[in-house]
């Protein structure tokens, strides 16, 4: 058995979750995988650079008051986070502060650092693998540590590691899908009789939508999404400002229930198709037939249909994910990091 040091970059909703799934996780660990833990360091905005050498108490971290103080938690305050690093000397980071799409930082500095100072590096943010991936990937390498982002496309399902250990050498050559799931709630209702305006709010008020919703609404999201499978998935570079994009925002209640009512429904559609300059990349609203899977994806369900040199078809599904879904990628990136 072993014990490993864990240390939190961001504690928002991801990584507060992935500490109570590791608690409820915690005999499972044990008994099938020999794995111990402790939390050793807990970084964000509100409590500032957290590090606790003997580990801090997991029911502290997850009070409700930690968001706004960290006094009764334990442990001492950090000036910088090279300091933190030190102080708590963790085996493994997650990473999960807000995404960058511009630059993906802080992101990519908080998992070089971490890397070079010697941990493995697991994150559910997006920005360091499509700005960073090829040297993020290149410097665990060579430190003999993982880089793991299991979490960033369709939450826990294992799009990235079903490549990396159970299809070795196979081609990618295409993929299609439904990755947004605020635009699919959002068209979901407005088949069923609702404004843009009344589904959205719909969604926020589901938590499904943010209270500014543009990123996803406008395709950004989506084409992050796009943008990190082609990087990694298809081994070529793509940054989301190269992928073709429009969002949902021009659709109307009307169109979208006509299409409907003709088993052409809209989904906002992203693909990737590999040509002999490069990989083309969009992310559209298009009707799509019931004869089609990606037609019977509602709500926050998502789905992805690849294209490769030995399987013409292979479709992975999500219905309806939530937060521990999420937490669970990370949870098996870190599992494969210790059992690995």
């Amino acid at each position: 058995m072993k014990l490993f040091r864990l240390a939190f970059v961001g504690f928002g909703n991801v990584n507060r979750t992935l500490a109570d799934l590791l608690q409820r996780k915690n005999a499972e660990l044990l008994r099938g995988y020999g794995i111990q833990w402790c939390i050793t360091g807990v970084g964000s905005r509100r409590i500032g650079w957290r590090a606790n050498g003997e580990g801090f108490a997991a029911t502290n971290l997850l009070r409700d008051s930690v968001s706004d103080s960290h006094s009764d938690i334990g442990g001492r305050t950090c000036p910088t986070y090279a300091d933190w690093l030190v102080a708590a000397q963790p085996d493994v980071i997650f990473e999960a502060t807000s995404l960058n799409v511009e630059t993906g930082q802080p992101a990519i500095d908080h998992i070089r650092q971490a890397l070079e100072y010697g941990a493995h590096a697991v994150t559910a943010n997006k920005g360091p693998v499509v700005h960073a991936y090829r040297e993020l990937r290149d410097l665990a390498s060579r430190r003999g540590k993982h880089f793991l982002f299991e979490s960033t496309v369709m939450d826990g399902v294992p799009i990235f590691s079903l490549f990396r250990h159970s299809l070795p050498a196979l081609e990618v050559r295409g993929f299609k899908g439904i990755l947004n799931s605020t635009t699919n709630v959002i068209l979901t209702g407005m088949e069923h009789g609702l404004t843009f305006d009344e589904s959205l709010r719909q969604a926020q008020q589901l938590g499904v939508a943010e209270t500014d919703a543009s990123f996803d609404i406008d395709g950004w999201d989506a084409a992050v999404k796009v943008a990190a499978l082609v990087n990694v998935i298809m081994d070529v570079r793509l940054s989301p400002k190269e992928v073709q994009r429009e969002g949902i925002r021009k659709l109307t209640k009307d169109s979208v229930q006509e299409a409907q009512e003709a088993g052409t429904p809209y989904k906002l559609v992203c693909r990737a198709q590999r040509h002999e300059s490069g990989v083309r990349a969009s992310v559209l609203p298009e009707q799509i037939p019931l004869s089609d899977p990606m037609a019977l994806v509602s709500g926050t369900s998502s789905i992805l249909q690849f294209e490769t040199d030995i399987f013409p078809g292979l479709t992975v599904t999500e219905e309806n994910p939530g937060l521990y879904a999420t937490a669970y990628g990370m949870l098996a990136d870190f599992i494969e990091i210790a059992t690995g």
